[in-house]
């Protein structure tokens, strides 16, 4: 059995799109909507309000701290179907809980990409590997000094075993971007939100909830 995850470029300034015309989008086009995303961003942490229009930044208290992609893209291993090691760096450790800030965006500011991974597994077949290509490119010409790379699932499976596999499936996709594009680790961060925000709130288990959202932080 294999599942479809959505990966999604959160972005600024595009209303929810069909995924066929999403997928149209040029790497100039989604370049634009990444720096307008920077720009919100900015805005949401230098207002004082920890928001601005379609950001708001919630503070996550049980979430796993966020990681460098350069710390952790060599050292965990997405072939095997189970999501263990939780800790990729020590696995004799869970992932630490700290209190994270994310970045909530409205759901008529993402842009999807479906990607396919199999069933309880991290692993990126190589047929999917040239989905993230548009990806690759805009990265490379683009100013973007950090994404956040975020693992999202829906509620089957225990709420633990979600984050670990979310957690898994944003490292694997950073992996793939520094090894096979070339994109500096330092520019990468991952985190795996596991079941924590839904895309669909209405369908807790419905496919758009597992996915992998790409936050422009800076």
């Amino acid at each position: 059995m294999r599942f479809i995850i959505p990966v999604v470029f959160t972005c600024i300034g595009l209303l929810s799109t069909p995924l066929s015309a999403q997928e149209d989008l040029s790497v100039e086009e989604l370049t634009q909507l990444f720096q307008r995303q920077k720009e919100a961003f900015s805005e949401a942490t230098s207002n004082g309000l920890g928001q601005t229009r379609g950001l708001k930044l919630v503070t996550v208290n049980d979430a796993p701290e966020a990681q460098s992609a350069a710390t952790v893209t060599a050292q965990s291993d997405p072939s095997a179907s189970d999501p263990e090691p939780a800790n990729p760096i020590d696995p004799n450790k869970p992932i630490a809980a700290t209190p994270v800030v994310f970045g909530q965006l409205d759901p008529e500011l993402q842009v999807n990409l479906r990607i396919t991974f199999g069933f309880d597994s991290a692993a990126l077949a190589e047929s999917e590997k040239p989905k993230l290509d548009k990806m690759c490119q805009v990265l490379k010409q683009s100013d973007i000094n950090l994404v956040r790379i975020v693992g999202h699932t829906d509620t089957s499976g225990s709420a633990e075993y979600n984050e670990r596999l979310s957690t898994l499936r944003a490292q694997e996709v950073a992996r793939h971007l520094t090894d096979s594009c070339g994109i500096s680790a330092s520019r990468l961060q991952t985190i795996g939100m596991g079941e924590r925000f839904p895309s669909n709130k209405e369908d807790s288990r419905a496919d758009e909830n597992r996915r992998v959202e790409f936050q422009a932080l800076s």
